[in-house]
């Protein structure tokens, strides 16, 4: 009899039966199911089980989250249900074929989008501060600007724009490059054409409409021209010439002989492409991006503009969801290339993540003296407020549900507002309040009071449902059942009386956290665990993960690291190890304590590849011993962050945890965690 025996057949029953599994697999802490009908899944059921700690649906997986043991309950899993597991590779292809047509698009493009999103954001925020200093008119009576009555700021307006336009112009560069990164063909090749897009040589695209047909350079091959016409801040015509050359380097590399292949293959891939994105591919694009951008601004801009608006508004928050919403970056874009080169869509986005925000700062106030719901109401609340919704949405409304249609009712009022006043953007990717610095700056008053909106709306439609919807145990006002009603404070360990006030003891556990920055740790007592990495400590719930940062597998913290080698906290013994991805480590201690080190976020992708593993299961290690060596470079190339990630999964007769975070550590030295 297996040690999960019972929950390994409620675990199958519960999925839909052997029959409902098309591939299993599992990483460090999950086991990751393609079912061929999801819907026969009980997930209440699931929860339900002993061993399982919750169980979420991400990229076509169904994911059932089992902590440190997962590599025992899966071994019996696989036994029992007479399934043959299969490699992580595969369970990822197999989920594939569970997404319907239009959500393969949608995931193609946000995969594409998703690397391009910080130079959107980075470009924008400049362009915002570009306007604040040389187009609003704060002085000589509201008719000239910072830059006109400073030279610094003068040279600054102008510096800047260098910065723009390297972003948002020559975004076709990017565009190609992605596309050949998430196809896995010569990346190299896809910056190329991208360059060959918004050449000098070329006449600027944004210039294309000003400038009479006569004027339009062109080649001349005798018996045909060709316009010389750049495509800068194109986003369809780029993606359909990435497309061609993505298709015709995997043709030539299946054709070409092995031997002259490295000589082939990127000439005859990349010169008819260049020929077809600037005679054939290329004007099409740009035909199809201007009718999409003329239909959208046409229709906004139209007298039933207010009511796409709100309905836009309204549904915007559950589209990202589905992630559907990536298409929405695409069509921004477009709109930004063509005159007037603002677009209407950007503002109602940004007013809908402010709604969704404040909706979880009416659940913040509900909840202020539950602590385990502030740890995720309050980072989601800030990332929400910042332009990052997912946290807010999946940790805190569309779990509770009321707080995600209030959100919603306050961001279709605020677009209607917006886009009723015609308020435009002059760039992408600042959302939330900072998306004012993007604004046309004529337009600030009426973005101000739509703002006001998409604030107040939520925030008190939020707090009333929830005075009546939320239970006193889910505002913290009584003691979760089988706790008392003191305890340990889960993220700073201080001590916490009946009344919410803190204890002596709190206190002077807060005393001995603020200097421990400044002090180097002594050698680690039965009641310490030092830094596991080099870097900089931070509170789980910044970590871009939900299972981790919602606290799901436990307590604990994460490092930003700035070196490679994770090291043993503690004397110990190796409980765990990913023989085959070798990112995350367990260990187990005399008290009868569990911890869990898991290096970045999705390392499990990359299959080992960057990693090396000093230990094996059952090895004793000492406090200081390297676990776990990995490569920056690799981690960040697969487009991963190198978080890595601290937690607790089982107590044992550990006492009063606290976890020190908002501080520079050093390996084996700095003291990250204390417990009676």
């Amino acid at each position: 009899m297996g040690k999960y025996a019972e929950d390994v057949k409620l675990l199958l029953n519960a999925v839909g039966g052997k029959e409902n599994i098309q591939a299993v697999s599992h990483c460090m802490t999950r086991m990751r199911f393609v079912l061929v009908d999801p819907k026969k899944a009980d997930e209440k059921a699931i929860e339900e089980i002993r061993s399982v700690k919750g169980t979420f649906t991400q990229a076509g997986q169904f994911q059932v989250i089992i902590g440190n043991d997962v590599g025992v309950f899966y071994n019996e899993f696989t036994a029992f249900s007479g399934i043959e597991g299969v490699s992580k590779d595969a369970v990822k292809a197999a989920a594939k074929t569970n997404q319907k047509p239009l959500q393969k698009i949608m995931g193609a493009l946000g995969e594409i989008f998703a690397p391009l999103i910080p130079a959107l954001i980075c470009g924008g925020l400049i362009l915002g501060f570009r306007n604040v200093i040389g187009e609003i008119n704060f002085f000589a009576g509201g008719t000239k600007s910072l830059a006109d009555v400073s030279q610094f700021w003068a040279g600054m307006y102008s510096f800047l724009w260098l910065i723009g336009e390297a972003v948002f112009h020559m975004l076709p560069v990017g565009i190609c490059w992605s596309i050949t990164k998430k196809m896995g063909t010569t990346q190299i090749l896809g910056i190329i054409l991208g360059l060959t897009l918004v050449s000098p040589q070329l006449l600027n695209g944004f210039d294309v409409a000003t400038t009479a047909a006569a004027d339009i350079p062109v080649w001349d091959f005798g018996f045909a021209q060709v316009q010389m016409i750049g495509y800068q801040g194109q986003v369809i015509a780029a993606m359909m010439a990435g497309f061609i050359l993505v298709f015709l380097e995997k043709f030539f590399k299946k054709h070409c002989p092995e031997v002259i292949s490295m000589i082939v293959v990127p000439v005859c891939s990349l010169l008819p492409a260049v020929i077809l994105a600037h005679t054939i591919v290329g004007p099409i694009g740009w035909r199809i991006g201007d009718a999409i951008a003329t239909v959208v601004r046409g229709g906004l801009l139209s007298r039933y503009g207010w009511l796409f608006a709100g309905v836009f508004g309204l549904l915007y928050a559950p589209v990202v969801m589905t992630g559907l919403h990536h298409m929405t970056n695409a069509i921004d874009s477009q709109l930004l290339s063509v005159d007037p080169k603002t677009t209407i869509l950007w503002p109602m986005i940004a007013l809908s993540n402010i709604a969704q925000g404040s909706s979880v700062l009416a659940m913040s106030l509900l909840q202020k003296k539950n602590e385990r719901a502030q740890q995720v109401n309050v980072p989601a609340c800030i990332s929400c407020y910042l332009g990052v919704t997912e946290p807010a949405l999946f940790g805190v409304n569309l779990k509770f549900g009321f707080p995600l249609i209030c959100g919603m009712i306050g961001s279709a009022i605020a677009a209607m507002i917006s886009v009723g006043f015609g308020v435009q953007a002059l760039s992408i990717g600042v959302g939330g309040l900072p998306g004012i610095l993007s604004i046309v700056p004529r337009y600030y008053g009426y973005f101000l009071l739509a703002m006001l909106v998409a604030i107040v709306i939520p925030f008190v439609l939020t707090f009333l449902v929830g005075l009546k919807k939320l239970s006193r145990e889910e505002r913290g006002l009584t003691a979760p059942s089988g706790s008392s009603e003191g305890g340990a404070d889960a993220v700073s360990g201080t001590e916490i009386s009946a009344d919410g006030e803190k204890t002596d003891a709190a206190e002077a556990a807060e005393t001995a956290d603020a200097g421990a920055a400044d002090t180097d740790a002594e050698e680690a007592g039965p009641g310490e665990m030092k830094a596991f990495l080099s870097g900089r400590a931070i509170p789980l719930e910044e970590v871009p993960d939900d299972v981790f940062s919602q606290h799901v597998m436990g307590d604990g913290l994460a490092i930003e690291p700035t070196d490679n080698v994770v090291k043993a906290p503690a004397d110990g013994t190796v409980s765990a190890v990913m023989e085959e991805s070798r990112h995350a480590c367990g260990l187990a201690f005399g008290n009868g304590m569990e911890i869990l080190i898991h290096v970045g976020i999705d390392t499990v992708d990359m299959n080992g590849d960057g990693f090396e593993l000093f230990v094996k299961e059952g090895d004793r290690v000492r406090a200081g011993d390297p676990l776990i060596r990995f490569d920056f470079d690799k981690i960040r190339a697969a487009g991963h962050p190198a978080t890595t990630v601290f937690v607790v999964t089982e107590e044992g007769k550990a006492e009063n945890l606290s976890y020190r975070t908002g501080m520079d550590c050093e390996a084996g030295r700095t003291v990250i965690v204390t417990f009676e």
